[in-house]
């Protein structure tokens, strides 16, 4: 079984991830990432329609509260614009009746990036060697050794693929879905173990839609896209256009809890009679439809991320704990973030705080 060697491992290769590897790229510190999935970005996924990105995963900055955030796009070169909100609204009551309401903008005021999301993760790896990032990478057990850390990469049931051994690991993952997928030896305790597993992970019970079309027809007829409904399956929806030209799109959240939606086809159905109803009949006829549950994503969701979170969490290190081991493992991802959790700039906080921490243990 073959066995590499290297000075850090960062596990995970989502914002956080990446964005660690970044750092550590800048300061010319050897690392690997390993990331399970067969690309990057964790639940930062951007399927491409005519050279428009649509953000299935996260999708919105705030400039005005998230300054790391602003602050890394204006440094990697890249552009956002404003959330279009122009125009009344929509709302559809649980018998299914819909009525036109006064719209408003979201404080404080939201941004999409130019190329979606994943522009970010596309971009801040151009500065991380490419041999650096190993795709298709599960980690499944984490030993301590005296000094550092034996990784191993497969399935625990089975021999692992190959084990890498290091002296730090910054372990970008949420917290639950490390304490669910990986073993650790020896055990971590009792509290820190119930800790991570109390931990809910952002957005991993959600599923998100993304319609485009020709032409902004809502927009035409002074409707927004901003629209809410109590009777299903969307909950929520928002104009996910491109900035100031086509294609246009509707983007928003499915409202049925995350053990309903078992058939796809007829969901998408469901959904595109929705939109029909809502907005009339060029709605049910996009030129392009993406759909993501991230319930069903294995990298992402445990069984215990099934029940829906209505509220935003509060989120901080687990069990108060930034680093395990003697400093050997360090958490990262945006659920260990002390300020702004489950956003993205609670991901670039928690890397960040990963980093130096890292380098100065």
């Amino acid at each position: 079984m073959p066995t590499e060697t290297v000075d850090t491992k960062v596990i995970g290769g989502g914002l956080s991830g990446i964005y660690a590897a970044y750092l550590l790229s800048q300061k010319n510190k050897p690392f690997i990432v390993l990331e399970a999935r067969e690309r990057i970005g964790g639940r930062i996924l951007s399927p491409e329609h005519q050279e428009f990105f649509s953000d299935l995963g996260p999708s919105w900055y705030w400039p005005a509260i998230h300054p790391k955030m602003a602050h890394l796009i204006q440094t990697l070169g890249l552009k956002g614009y404003r959330q279009f909100e122009e125009g009344m609204g929509r709302f559809q009551g649980p018998d299914g009746a819909v009525q036109t309401v006064s719209g408003y903008a979201m404080e404080p005021l939201s941004w999409r990036l130019s190329g979606g999301m994943m522009a970010l993760i596309t971009k801040l790896c151009e500065d991380i060697p490419e041999n650096a990032i190993r795709l298709n990478h599960p980690v499944c057990k984490i030993e301590k050794k005296i000094p550092g850390a034996l990784v191993s990469v497969g399935e625990l049931e089975k021999e692992p693929w190959t084990r890498f051994t290091t002296n730090k690991i910054i372990l970008a993952l949420p917290p639950r879905l490390a304490a669910a997928t990986i073993l650790f030896n020896p055990d971590l305790s009792h509290n820190l173990t119930q800790a991570m597993l109390k931990i809910d992970t952002w957005m991993a019970g959600q599923a998100k839609f993304c319609a485009l079309y020709e032409e902004p027809f809502w927009r035409q007829t002074g409707l927004s896209g901003q629209a809410f409904s109590q009777c299903g399956p969307l909950g929520e929806i928002h104009d996910g256009s491109n900035n100031s030209q086509g294609p246009y799109g509707l983007t928003g959240f499915v409202g049925i809890p995350a053990v309903q939606r078992n058939h796809q086809q007829l969901l998408t159905e469901a959904i595109l009679s929705q939109l029909e109803i809502i907005y009339g009949k060029p709605a049910a006829q996009p030129t392009t439809f993406f759909y993501q549950d991230w319930a069903r994503e294995r990298f992402t969701a445990t069984r215990f991320d099934q029940p829906p979170v209505y509220e935003h969490p509060l989120y901080h290190p687990p069990a108060g704990q930034t680093s395990i081991w003697d400093g050997t493992i360090h958490f990262a991802g945006t659920e260990t973030a002390n300020q702004h959790g489950g956003y993205l700039e609670g991901a670039l906080t928690a890397a960040e705080r990963a980093v130096i921490n890292h380098i100065m243990t």
